[in-house]
């Protein structure tokens, strides 16, 4: 699989949200840096950390001007549980078909305990106001990528 290329747009996507509501990529541009992130299973405990330490820095996201779109393969029925379970406070969307996640070359094979599959690649993108590419990270940890996801857009940010 291979990532898009950073500086191009970002590609676009319309998926539905754990509430059933169209989110569209463009509906943030010139508005807000989006930091949009692939898990593979909601409610599985990588996933959750993930997306609690994400909901943690809601505060410290908003300062930036920027919003975290979590994108699995779930049903929008588990991501309204998972966002109620964890009291999470950004949209998750659903990507039943993976179509997204192909575009983003964040679907691939994967081994786990042995066995080989195709599923998502645990991947962040960071999306600029104007749309564009801004950063990929492809090796995340699930414990600190809340803090790593802010020191990016820190470093963005400063660079200009």
């Amino acid at each position: 699989m291979t990532f898009p290329k950073i500086g191009n747009q970002a590609p676009q996507f319309t998926l539905f949200d754990q509430d059933g509501n169209a989110v569209s990529l463009k509906q943030f541009k010139g508005k807000q840096t989006v930091i949009l992130y692939f898990y593979p299973k909601a409610m599985t405990p990588g996933c959750t950390v993930q997306a609690c330490g994400l909901r943690d820095v809601a505060k410290d996201l908003k300062k930036r001007s920027a919003i975290a779109l979590g994108i699995s393969p779930d049903s929008i029925t588990r991501l309204a549980k998972f966002r109620e379970r964890d009291q999470l406070n950004f949209p998750l969307l659903s990507d039943e078909d993976h179509a997204i996640a192909d575009k983003y070359g964040a679907w691939g094979p994967k081994k786990f305990m042995g066995r080989e599959f195709d599923g998502i690649l645990r991947t962040t993108f960071v999306i600029g106001k104007d749309g564009r590419l801004k950063a990929i990270m492809d090796k995340v940890k699930t414990k600190s990528h809340h803090d790593d996801v802010l020191a990016i857009i820190d470093q963005l940010d400063s660079a200009g």
